[in-house]
């Protein structure tokens, strides 16, 4: 979406921006739809020099090109919980729903509780006239 906006603002055609940067006018439409998976470095790099970008327009191709990743890589030494749990969100995403996608983005974002220490709750204990009162009855 970031590149079409982007030639959009500059007042391009997918043509001229394919003629820029050296790729065919094909590539350059199947990024802007997403059926292609992210570009190379180069092809970035060529985006910024090409058309002048400023540095507010670099930073959102790039958090563009990152969010565009289609590969997760799990670290071998995770908890087997994250492989379970990658495995579950690999089997549904395609048909999570929009409220499911903001609750887990919110339980991601919810870092502050992870990092207070659990209190431990203690056994409750009986008052003395709670006693006495099983042993009337």
């Amino acid at each position: 979406m970031t590149l079409r906006e982007l030639r959009t603002m500059k007042r391009l055609r997918q043509s001229e921006v394919a003629e820029l940067l050296g790729y065919e006018q094909t590539y350059i439409s199947a990024l802007e739809i997403g059926i292609k998976g992210p570009p190379p470095e180069v092809f970035l790099e060529r985006v910024v020099r090409a058309l002048d970008l400023d540095e507010s327009w670099k930073n959102r191709l790039r958090e563009a090109h990152d969010a565009s990743q289609r590969r997760i890589v799990i670290p071998a030494d995770a908890p087997e919980s994250v492989f379970w749990m990658v495995n579950e969100l690999r089997q549904q995403i395609d048909r999570l729903h929009p409220a499911q996608i903001e609750l887990i983005r919110a339980a991601l974002n919810f870092t502050q509780a992870i990092t207070v220490e659990p209190v431990p709750i203690g056994r409750l204990r009986r008052r003395a006239s709670d006693k006495s009162r099983k042993g009337k009855n």
